[in-house]
């Protein structure tokens, strides 16, 4: 990931964000004020202030004085998963009464073309993230979208995706589909109710994945 381009602290932000949400960096990774401004082809002040705002965010920590990518703890990933949950089945309930006809194709064609990535993980983790955020914003509430956007640049400190798992990335899919549905037949219930069921699926698999990784160890 080389980038080189003129940037205002809101880019260099986002380019480290979006570093750490693909796996450039991982939870325990130090980031080195010096080494970010080169990769990215920016001075040092913008990468400062970034950083900041990341800290701020809880998104790094400090580990003696330097900054290091955050990790969660079970509990924390517990009440992360409990938060998503119930925003993003609101978010679909929302979206079944307010979508768009226009959004709503746009989520359909969505689906469908995602399901190319079914044995890729990595880019099914993108389009699922894509999938997502239209959802957030067919339900055209700027205040959940805000919490929403909250609670997912903190799911990229997750140093894996739940979609790795055997098999996850076509039920996952189908889970999509039943989503958009309901969110198609206007009913708000049944798309909420439907998401929060496919988040639940989501944090089931992960647990299992930490529980298998534990074993390794």
């Amino acid at each position: 990931m080389s980038l080189t381009r003129s940037t205002s602290q809101t880019d260099a932000y986002a380019l480290i964000l979006e570093a750490i949400d693909v796996g450039v960096y991982r939870p325990g990774d130090r980031l080195v004020e010096s080494d970010l401004a080169e990769r990215f082809g920016v001075s040092r002040t913008p990468i400062r202030e970034a950083l900041q705002r990341l800290e701020t965010q809880s998104l790094l920590e400090r580990d003696g004085r330097s900054l290091i990518v955050a990790s969660l703890d079970h509990n924390q990933m517990a009440e992360l998963y409990v938060v998503r949950r119930e925003l993003e089945g609101l978010a679909a309930s929302l979206a079944a009464r307010h979508a768009t006809e226009e959004e709503i194709r746009v989520l359909q064609e969505m689906v469908t073309s995602d399901d190319a990535f079914v044995d890729n993980p990595t880019e099914l983790a993108k389009a699922n993230r894509r999938f997502h955020e239209q959802i957030h914003l067919a339900s055209h509430n700027r205040y959940l979208v805000q919490q929403l956007n909250l609670v997912h640049r903190t799911m990229a400190l997750m140093a894996t995706t739940s979609l790795a798992a055997e098999g996850r990335g076509r039920i996952a899919q189908a889970e999509h589909k039943n989503i958009v549905n309901a969110i198609e037949r206007r009913d708000e219930e049944a798309a909420g109710r439907a998401l929060k069921d496919h988040i639940s699926v989501a944090f089931m698999t992960r647990l299992k994945q930490d529980a298998g990784d534990r074993s390794k160890g």
